[in-house]
C-alpha cells in the first residue's frame, strides 16, 4: 500500500473512555492538562514524509502486521482512521482539516515502559501499521453524515479461533467526533509544545513542507477481556472492522469474519492483517 507515502500520519491519544487505562499508558500523561478532562490527551505523529530516522518509515500495510526485531509486547489498536485534506495559512499554521474518507485502521502498538515519547511506541517499520484498502467517503463531517450509523469491532483469530478483541461501539462514543474533534485537532496541531510523552506537531508538519494530506487515526476503542491480556502472535490474523448498523447488526458481521467475508461488501470498511516474523 505505497498511496499514502506523501501523506502525514498522525494519532489521537485518549479519545475513547478507559482505553489508556487498559493499555497502561494512563500514567504517561499524569502531568498533561487538557481544558476538558475527558478530553482526548494529545496527538502523536506515527509517519512523516521525508524525514530521517524512525518516524521516516513508512510503515502502512492493508494486509500483514511484521513483528518488530526487539522483545516486547505488541497490541493490535482497533480504531477509525480519516483521510484528510490540510489547509495553511502563510506561516504554516492549519486552517482548514477536511476529512474526505474513513476506514478501519489498526495503529498498532508495542508495550513497553519509559518510552518517552508515544511515537517511540508506534512506527517500528515497514508494516507496524494497518489501513484498509476500503475507504468510505464521507459527505458531511458532523450530525447527520453518512458516519451516524458506523460501528467499529475487532476481533483476533489464532489457532483457528476467532475471538473478539475490541468491544463493538458506534463511531460518535469517541469523546471528541465530528466539529468538536476538528477543531480541537487543529488547536493541537498548532499549539502542541514538546513536553512529557508529547511532540510539536506544527514543527514536524512545516518541517515535511506541510503536507497537503493526512492520515489521522482517532484514537483506540476499548478492548475485551480477552484483548486487554493478550498480545500478537507469529500466525496471528487481527481483523477490524468499521461496518454500517444500518445494513448490519453484530451477529452478521462475527459471522462474515469467521467465515472470511467481510471484504467487498458494501457499508464495509474491513482491515485483515496476518501476523508475521521477519
Amino acid at each position: 500500500m505505497e498511496a499514502y507515502k506523501n501523506y502525514i500520519g498522525l494519532g489521537v491519544a485518549g479519545n475513547f473512555a478507559l482505553h489508556l487505562e487498559q493499555a497502561g499508558e494512563s500514567a504517561d500523561f499524569k502531568d498533561i492538562l487538557t481544558e476538558d478532562p475527558n478530553g482526548p490527551k494529545g496527538m502523536f505523529p506515527f509517519y512523516i514524509p521525508n524525514r530521517d530516522g524512525q518516524l521516516g518509515l513508512y510503515p502502512i500495510s492493508s494486509d500483514m502486521i511484521l513483528l518488530p526485531n526487539e522483545t516486547c509486547n505488541v497490541q493490535p489498536e482497533p480504531e477509525v482512521a480519516l483521510v484528510c485534506d490540510f489547509e495553511y495559512d502563510d506561516e504554516g499554521n492549519v486552517t482548514e482539516i477536511t476529512p474526505k474518507f474513513f476506514g478501519a485502521y489498526n495503529d498498532c502498538s508495542l508495550r513497553k515502559e519509559g518510552a518517552a515519547k508515544i511515537s517511540h511506541k508506534k512506527n517500528w517499520g515497514e508494516s507496524s501499521k494497518g489501513l484498509s484498502s476500503t475507504l468510505i467517503p464521507i459527505d458531511i463531517f458532523e450530525q447527520g453524515g453518512v458516519m451516524d450509523s458506523y460501528r467499529i469491532a475487532s476481533f483476533l483469530r489464532r489457532g483457528g479461533m476467532l475471538m473478539r478483541y475490541g468491544e463493538d461501539v458506534e463511531l460518535t462514543g469517541y469523546s471528541f467526533f465530528y466539529g468538536k474533534l476538528i477543531d480541537w485537532m487543529q488547536k493541537q496541531i498548532n499549539t502542541q509544545s514538546d513536553f512529557g510523552p508529547l511532540e510539536s506537531i506544527g514543527s514536524y508538519l512545516k518541517e515535511a513542507g506541510n503536507p497537503a494530506q493526512a492520515i489521522i487515526s482517532i484514537g483506540a476503542t476499548r478492548y475485551t477481556h480477552f484483548g486487554e491480556t493478550n498480545f500478537l502472535q507469529e500466525g496471528d490474523e487481527v481483523i477490524v472492522v468499521v461496518y454500517d448498523n444500518n445494513k448490519y447488526c453484530m451477529n452478521p458481521i462475527l459471522s462474515k469474519a469467521n467465515k472470511g467475508e467481510l471484504m467487498d461488501q458494501e457499508g464495509i470498511s474491513a482491515l485483515i492483517q496476518r501476523v508475521i516474523r521477519a
